[in-house]
């Protein structure tokens, strides 16, 4: 009978992984808070919260996507050590 085999995870996953990640998504914030800023003094702010509101609520599925494929493909199972 043979036994089973004992795998150790590992996650190497560090800032500098997701560092232009988070620059991109500060990027897209502030780009949408500056857009929203603008269209507050038109005659109808309401077109303001909802381009902000829609700029956000469509790039948050990207930025999720992108984040756990990041830390997915840094994810090792490596054999465990016999001690």
């Amino acid at each position: 009978m043979s036994t089973a085999n004992q795998y150790a995870v590992r996650c190497t996953l560090t800032f500098g992984d997701i560092y232009a990640q988070v620059l991109a998504w500060m990027a897209v914030i502030f780009v949408s808070l500056a857009a929203g800023l603008g269209l507050m003094g038109s005659s109808r702010p309401i077109f303001a919260l909802v381009g902000v509101g829609l700029i956000l609520v469509l790039s948050l599925p990207f930025l999720l996507f992108a984040f756990v494929t990041t830390l997915l493909n840094h994810i090792q199972l490596q054999p465990a050590q016999d001690s």
